[in-house]
């Protein structure tokens, strides 16, 4: 069942020990839901894949589909990603001299009745923002909030409004800093004003924000030291646009997988990417391998495992305890 959104309601499951924190008071659950489906983002739990590509930017055919009012490809974009794995949907309507808060809400409203993942609801705008969020059956992600005043003012209040959860992007007004240090305290500085509006860190994912390592050489190095720190320290579970990492480089996919494997390492609990890409996605697997997230490798095995081509002979163990049957039958 989806997580009760009522504010009151929200505040006594606080209260309760209910709301993502142990006992101990260090928090691991984020929960999102759309009208029948819930997903948690979590330290002790699989990665969450949120698919990326119901977004125009970028996408001159999609965006001038969306403005006409033709969502064919977007209906097939939401199911094609879930089909692949997707266990969430990041749906944005960006689009330039359109009326974005009514595309937003029309696409939150159509990708809900093909699919049941949750969805976050990505918009600059925050009339967008309120649109989706009105249009929206269940507990959303918010894409985004970031440092700066202004922001924090709009989009706090709407995502306590709506009981949503919240990306929480690193950056404020000096702009997105080299400095790790820098991206953490303004991560701090979003977790303590959600606070002050009620919203706990449960309901908080920080986007530590990947640099591309082509032109920052340490950029993979600082984002594993961030996305340590917001887990230890700050006790936040973490996202991001995973594809950043690889930007102008070749062989994206490659640098993109080997980078998602070393980040679920350090502790990062989500991102926003292609779950197209089967490269990626099986970095993620064999990372929730590793990670202990996937009990007895079962996930991996149903992906994985080869099943017997039909004639093919029974293992030697097999064989030999139906012979070893035979003859007791035969001595009986």
């Amino acid at each position: 069942m989806p997580l009760e959104s009522d504010p009151v309601r929200r505040d006594l499951l606080r209260v309760s020990g209910q709301d993502g924190f142990r006992e101990d008071g260090v928090m691991t659950d984020t929960v999102v839901s759309s009208a029948t489906k819930e997903v948690v983002i979590g330290f002790d739990r699989p990665f969450v894949v949120i698919g990326e590509r119901i977004n125009p930017t970028g996408r001159k055919l999609l965006a001038a589909e969306m403005a006409a009012g033709n969502f064919s490809r977007v209906v097939s974009d939401a199911v094609a990603q879930v089909e692949a794995g997707a266990q969430m949907l990041d749906v944005n309507a960006g689009i330039p001299l359109a009326d974005e808060p009514a595309i937003l809400a029309e696409t939150v409203r159509l990708v809900q009745s093909v699919t049941d993942v949750p969805l976050s609801i990505d918009s600059s705008i925050v009339a967008a923002l309120e649109a989706g969020l009105a249009a929206y059956k269940g507990k959303a992600l918010v894409n985004s909030v970031t440092g700066e005043e202004e922001r924090l003012e709009a989009v706090l209040p709407l995502v306590r409004k709506y009981g949503a959860a919240v990306v929480a992007i690193s950056n404020d007004e000096t702009g997105i800093s080299e400095d790790p240090d820098v991206r953490f305290e303004v991560a701090r500085k979003i977790v303590e004003r959600a606070a002050d509006h009620g919203i706990p860190r449960s309901d908080i994912v920080v986007d530590p924000l990947v640099m591309p390592v082509g032109a920052i050489n340490a950029a993979g190095a600082t984002a594993f030291r961030l996305i340590r720190r917001l887990r230890e320290e700050l006790k936040v579970n973490t996202t991001c646009g995973a594809s950043n990492i690889s930007f102008g480089l070749p062989n994206r996919h490659g640098l993109n997988a080997a980078f998602l494997s070393m980040a679920i390492g350090a502790g990062m609990t989500s991102a926003i990417m292609n779950p197209l890409h089967a490269e990626e996605m099986t970095a993620i697997m064999g990372a929730d391998v590793m990670m202990g997230h996937d009990p007895n490798c079962g996930r991996w095995i149903r992906k994985f495992r080869e099943p017997a081509a039909v004639g093919d002979e029974a293992p030697a163990g097999a064989r030999a305890g139906r012979e070893g049957r035979r003859r007791r039958q035969a001595a009986g």
